[in-house]
């Protein structure tokens, strides 16, 4: 990809002033961070292309958008995908965002986990299903990451909303926070991140081009985020879990910009470990 003199200033300026955020013993840098994808960045891609993206971009982790494992699959045609996905390295570590609006979806959602042989089902249930969800991450021993979804949800808008619901429960129980979102709300996604991340289980990592509820997804470090301290955040609070990059623009050209936002993000994680 090709960028004007002015943004490769820019991004330099960018880089120089994170070194500061940079500077801490690399002892705490293991375990790495995971840089994964959350499939609806390629809901334009087939399965198939969505393989040949993940291997060009070296991304092994990723969780599927029913675009690319359809929830009304048969487990006999989920594990042959499954199975498809496994064969060519990725690791297929969880499904969402899928929404459990009535107990027939809640248990469908766990079939569906179990016969792709999810470890994670990042969701969205209704309140009044936490009860039930629960039981079932107790029999099949799926954990499940509530995901926020900012302005305009009235289920889960930020992660407290998540948090005040779930902290009583099973500890499998636990966060997807989307920093894009929280970020939408005008809100410090450092200070969600340090609050909740002994409960995070996967994240939505994206940028965006402003800190107002119509603000637009954009390439990892073009927007407003500070994505060198949100890495850093995330060494300090020990986090285990994928850092699924969610890039929401171009869906029918979506490779480029996922690509950039790889590039930048292996450029951050590189500099950590040296400084």
């Amino acid at each position: 990809m090709t960028h004007s003199r002015k943004t490769f200033i820019k991004h330099l300026g960018v880089t120089a002033l994170a070194l500061p955020l940079l500077s801490f013993q690399k002892a705490t840098l293991d375990p790495k961070l995971k840089i994964g994808l959350a499939s609806y960045t390629l809901r334009k891609y087939n399965l198939t292309q969505l393989i040949e993206i993940c291997k060009r971009l070296d991304i092994k982790d990723v969780a599927f958008k029913s675009f690319h494992l359809p929830l009304e699959s048969s487990d006999s045609e989920i594990k042959a995908i499954a199975s498809k996905v496994k064969e060519v390295g990725l690791n297929l570590y969880g499904g969402g965002v899928i929404y459990m609006k009535n107990e027939e979806e809640v248990k469908n959602a766990f079939r569906y986990a179990q016969a792709a042989e999810m470890k994670l089902i990042i969701g969205v249930p209704n309140h009044e299903l936490l009860p039930l969800v629960e039981k079932y991450v107790k029999e099949t021993n799926i954990k499940l990451a509530i995901h926020n979804h900012g302005p305009g949800d009235n289920v889960y808008p930020t992660p407290a909303t998540v948090y005040e619901k779930i902290e009583k429960l099973d500890n499998r129980i636990g966060l997807c926070i989307d920093i894009g979102h929280v970020v939408r709300l005008g809100m410090n996604p450092i200070e969600a991140l340090k609050k909740y991340g002994h409960r995070m289980f996967d994240m939505h990592l994206k940028d965006v081009d402003g800190m107002f509820a119509k603000s637009e997804s954009i390439q990892i470090g073009r927007g407003v985020i500070n994505i060198p301290a949100v890495l850093k955040t995330l060494k300090e609070v020990n986090y285990q879990g994928v850092m699924s990059i969610e890039y929401e623009k171009d869906e029918n050209n979506a490779e480029s910009g996922l690509a950039e936002s790889v590039g930048y993000l292996r450029g951050i994680l590189a500099m950590m470990e040296r400084y």
